[in-house]
């Protein structure tokens, strides 16, 4: 079993096999849990490369919506993922794209899962996530702060020049999870994560 700790209907695209250099990480099983098998592995790093529908500049790993995946004796995997948010409506486009990039690679008895507890969050965003959000030109949702003081500053930041002084424009852009904001500094408008 694969897990990792855990959003984005549009057209379904073939997500491109992960490349040597750049395999999305592996989920970190839960304490508890027995540690994945190589094929477990493997198929999680397939899942993971899927492109998100409503923003393919992100995997689904990169997302951090790609919870578990489980292979039984009989050879049945079975994937487990959790919406950014209850009814997203893209997660049956990643269900069925998750599912024939597996079945592309020999897997033929495959089962995608929508998995609400816990739920995702935007912490569940990586590293590589944000920044690639960032370069795309879409502010990334503000860490929480796990422990010690809460950050007194709420402002975001302009992805195009940096500067913080931003405002709101709209509290939803193209997707429910997306606000529309505008730097003063630089005018250009910009879609910024919202904090789940």
């Amino acid at each position: 079993m694969v897990t990792t700790p855990s959003r984005a209907s549009a057209t379904s695209t073939t997500p491109p096999a992960p490349s040597a250099s750049h395999t999305p990480a592996a989920p970190t099983p839960s304490p508890g849990t027995a540690a994945p098998t190589a094929l477990e592995a493997e198929l999680c790093a397939l899942a993971g490369s899927v492109p998100d529908p409503e923003l393919p500049v992100l995997t689904l790993g990169e997302l951090g919506v790609l919870r578990a995946v489980h292979v039984s004796g009989t050879g049945h995997v079975d994937v487990e993922l959790t919406p950014t948010y209850t009814g997203c409506p893209a997660i049956e486009a990643m269900s069925a794209d998750i599912e024939q990039v597996l079945r592309e690679h020999g897997r033929d008895d495959v089962t995608v899962r929508t998995v609400l507890s816990p739920a995702w969050s935007t912490d569940d965003i990586s590293a590589e996530g944000r920044r690639k959000l960032a370069e795309f030109g879409i502010a990334p949702p503000r860490p929480h702060a796990a422990d010690g003081p809460v950050p007194l500053s709420l402002t975001v930041r302009c992805p195009h020049c940096g500067s913080t002084d931003t405002e709101l424009l709209s509290r939803f852009s193209s997707t429910a999870c997306k606000a529309l904001r505008r730097c003063v500094d630089c005018r250009e408008p910009f879609d910024h994560f919202k904090e789940l």
